[in-house]
């Protein structure tokens, strides 16, 4: 089984570099299933209805999310209603949604999709190893493929949590710094890990942000009203080949498309 996961979408460039360049990229690459990070996807904070859906006629499979999901009122409603989009796994008991979903490829194949957010340097929600063992249980043995997309800040945590479940998951990638690292590994029990999947959108301004309105807060530590940036588009994100049958990765790949 390809899985292909798309680092954090950044906004309507995101979504156009999203439209343009991964369906070709589908197909080049023969991806069985496409996850996409999303909770940026909407004016680079949130999501809505209209933009998942532009993300799911691309050619996207499940949307992964983090801690700017709520940012739009309307993105309560699609979590509830849409079982495609997860919200990370560790938001408090009675959060609307789903922490992971499980889902079929076009063969047939089973898969569970997670989302967990980290604490460190973020606010403390509930513990991200503790979610995940909760998440393993109920999913028991229904299913040999999980993914994880683990939105934290720090390195540490995310390597942390991958050592804690190597050979328990097929892949632990990172998101929410918006920029991809170039650490991509399978560890010793079969699990694929990349500390962050980069993000998919402008990249000629601050991880998305317009560069003089970044500027502007940092250097005058006033409140500005963030914009994405237009220029420079990039898809990046990981392309990961697992064993259906025992979830081990066999191969990783970091992607990287630039948009002409």
């Amino acid at each position: 089984m390809r899985l292909l996961f798309v680092g954090d979408v950044f906004g309507k460039p995101g979504r156009r570099a999203v439209k343009e360049l991964l369906p070709a990229l589908k197909r080049e690459r023969g991806v069985d299933f496409v996850i996409a990070n999303g909770e940026n996807c909407a004016a680079g904070a949130g999501i809505t209805p209209d933009t998942a859906q532009e993300l799911f006629a691309a050619g996207v499979d499940a949307i992964t999310g983090g801690n700017h999901i709520w940012d739009k009122e309307e993105a309560i409603a699609l979590i509830e209603r849409d079982q495609r989009v997860v919200r990370p796994v560790n938001f408090p008991p009675g959060a609307p949604g789903r922490g992971f979903g499980v889902f079929t490829t076009g063969a047939g194949e089973r898969l569970a999709v997670v989302s967990v957010l980290g604490r460190i340097f973020m606010t403390p929600y509930d513990c991200p190893f503790r979610a995940m063992e909760s998440v393993l249980e109920k999913l028991g043995s229904s299913t040999r493929v999980i993914f994880v997309d683990v939105h934290a800040e720090a390195t540490s945590e995310k390597m942390a949590l991958a050592w804690y479940l190597d050979g328990r998951v097929s892949a632990i990638v990172g998101t929410h710094t918006h920029v991809q690292t170039a650490d991509e590994r399978i560890f010793p029990r079969g699990t694929a890990y990349l500390t962050d999947a980069g993000m998919t959108g402008p990249h000629d301004s601050v991880i998305g942000v317009r560069k003089e309105l970044a500027l502007r807060r940092l250097m005058q530590q006033m409140p500005v009203r963030y914009q994405p940036a237009d220029a420079d588009l990039r898809l990046h994100g990981i392309l990961i080949e697992v064993d259906a049958g025992s979830g081990r990765a066999t191969s990783v790949e970091r992607i990287g498309l630039r948009l002409a």
